[in-house]
């Protein structure tokens, strides 16, 4: 089965001798905005290209406001700060997921708490999520939750859609409006999902896509922070652009802010990238589709999006039998040519979160010992 694989992902990619994980795709005006960017001499925080790129993500997620950032997760903790997290707070997150979220909490000297996942959606899980709640918490007289057992405020919940598959968003949103917790998306991985045809990223107070240069469409490096509040919206431009206050050309800040604003010189990449995105979408699905069908046919699982949503397939996914199974396939594969890799490790085991509160962590377990990435690029036909 192994040797099948190999064979079947390195037909699909046209005989390459080494297929990466996921490449970007650069077929459209590229090089052409960027060399406007640099003969306009604008290529750092100002120029127009970052305006354009802002308006093309705001038109496509139907999000009112879009605010670039440098990378995903300078967007996070700008999103974080603006859903009112402090000092000792807490706010509920997955184990499973890309060290960005975590830091982002630990970038507001808040304390993380794990929640364990869903099989199905690789995210947050909304029964596990409730029966913390319940046995845990309570909302005092000031009307915030509160830990019972830590005596800490829990401020938000930021759930991440793992590899662009919506968590049970319905659930989650209830579930925070009931505790009064502020709903922060982490939907890093999911430009292009949707729940319920509705964009990821547009249901909590505040949110964060991510651009890196492994993600759907990239600026090299680059975030987005996605709001329908006004309000956020100008707290996050100008907490991005170290709390300047506007003046033609005295430099004055009224607060401490973060130099976190996109540079025009990215924000062209960005710019063409959005031209190119319903293909690059179109593909990922087609790839998405030859591997599911590849696996009915040979007894392989591969995660699929869930009713009601539509997922980006930003990565592909293995579930294998076993972790014993898991490692042969992915030293087979890596070893022949095919890059593949196991999920990230869980949050809870890593040397600063040995002391995190967590629940019952079983699926989180269950799925690092089985899950593997496998090459995912968008395959364009020129």
């Amino acid at each position: 089965m192994l040797k099948n694989f190999v064979d079947f992902v390195k037909e699909m990619y046209g005989g390459q001798e080494i297929i990466p994980l996921h490449e970007p795709k650069f077929f459209g005006k590229e090089k052409e905005y960027l060399l406007d960017t640099i003969n306009s001499s604008y290529v750092s925080s100002v120029g127009k290209f970052t305006n354009q790129f802002e308006n093309s993500i705001i038109k496509y997620t139907n999000s009112k406001y879009a605010i670039a950032t440098v990378n995903g997760t300078s967007a996070l903790h700008i999103a974080l700060i603006l859903a009112g997290v402090k000092k000792g707070e807490e706010v509920l997150t997955q184990s499973l997921t890309f060290v960005a979220t975590c830091n982002a909490i630990r970038y507001c000297d808040a304390e993380p708490v794990f929640i364990d996942v869903n099989k199905e959606t690789l995210g947050l899980s909304s029964k596990k999520m409730e029966i913390f709640l319940t046995e845990n918490c309570e909302i005092r007289n000031d009307g915030f939750c509160w830990n019972k057992n830590t005596n800490k405020i829990v401020r938000a919940c930021m759930p991440m859609h793992t590899f662009g598959f919506p968590v049970e968003l319905d659930e989650i949103e209830s579930l925070c409006k009931k505790y009064n917790i502020n709903l922060v998306e982490d939907a890093s991985e999911s430009l292009g999902s949707f729940y319920k045809k509705k964009h990821l990223g547009t249901f909590g107070k505040i949110s964060a896509i991510s651009f890196n240069g492994n993600k759907i469409i990239t600026t090299g490096g680059g975030g987005m922070i996605l709001t329908n509040d006004k309000i956020l919206a100008n707290k996050a431009f100008h907490l991005t652009t170290t709390a300047k206050v506007k003046h033609n050309w005295n430099y004055d800040h009224d607060e401490v802010g973060f130099n976190y604003r996109l540079p025009n010189l990215n924000a062209a990449l960005g710019v063409a990238q959005m031209e190119l995105l319903a293909k690059i979408l179109k593909a990922k699905r087609d790839v998405a589709k030859k591997y599911q069908d590849w696996g009915d046919k040979n007894g392989i699982a591969f995660v699929k999006e869930t009713k009601s949503t539509t997922a980006n397939y930003w990565l592909n996914s293995i579930i294998t039998k076993n972790i014993t199974e898991r490692d042969k396939f992915l030293q087979y594969s890596n070893n022949s040519g095919v890059k593949t890799r196991p999920i990230w490790t869980p949050m809870h085991k890593l040397v600063f979160n040995l002391q995190c509160q967590k629940t019952d962590l079983t699926n989180t377990e269950w799925l690092n010992d089985r899950l593997i990435n496998v090459p995912s690029s968008a395959i364009i036909q020129k």
